[in-house]
């Protein structure tokens, strides 16, 4: 009986060593699962803008079926927009939203202060409409100088890119 007193508690000791670290790592696997989503999500946008003739849009939503212009992390749409009209999928148009993301808990994604990001549209060559812009992806839970920050880029000429950073 006391041996294994022991060895629970030994077990109990370690299991506390390593939560810790534990945590760490799963916030480091949201992050850079929600990233890998999000530049899907661009790189389906822009392969679906080449192929209609009005382009593909990537917005944020909440409900997947429209553009709520909510903030990215409850969400976004890539949607296929085959008049090149227009803000929001419209069926009776032929638009068609191709996947729908749901908002991943413990991700913040963010927009530059005064950044009309809600919206990215390709137009039928797979260019960005409205010049190079910016996404940051972040761990809800940051520690100082954690690896945990993502800056999503995407360029004019429809290419993303992402840059890792630290933690403020």
């Amino acid at each position: 009986m006391v041996e294994l007193m022991v060895v629970v508690a030994i077990v109990a000791i370690l299991a506390a060593i390593a939560f810790p670290s534990f945590e760490a790592t799963l916030r480091s696997n949201r992050v850079s699962t929600t990233t890998n989503e999000l530049l899907a999500s661009f790189a389906l946008a822009r392969s679906e803008a080449l192929r209609s003739p009005g382009g593909a849009q990537v917005c944020s939503s909440a409900n997947g079926t429209t553009c709520t212009g909510t903030a990215w992390d409850q969400g976004w749409i890539v949607w296929i927009n085959i008049d090149g009209q227009g803000a929001q999928p419209v069926a009776a148009d032929g638009d068609r939203v191709v996947r729908y993301s749901q908002a991943k808990p413990g991700v913040a994604i963010t927009t530059p202060a005064g950044a009309a990001n809600t919206s990215f549209r390709f137009d039928q060559r797979g260019f960005l409409v409205g010049g190079q812009r910016a996404l940051t992806l972040a761990s809800a839970t940051c520690p100082t100088g954690a690896p945990l920050v993502r800056t999503f880029t995407v360029r004019p000429t429809g290419g993303a890119s992402i840059a890792r950073g630290d933690c403020p």
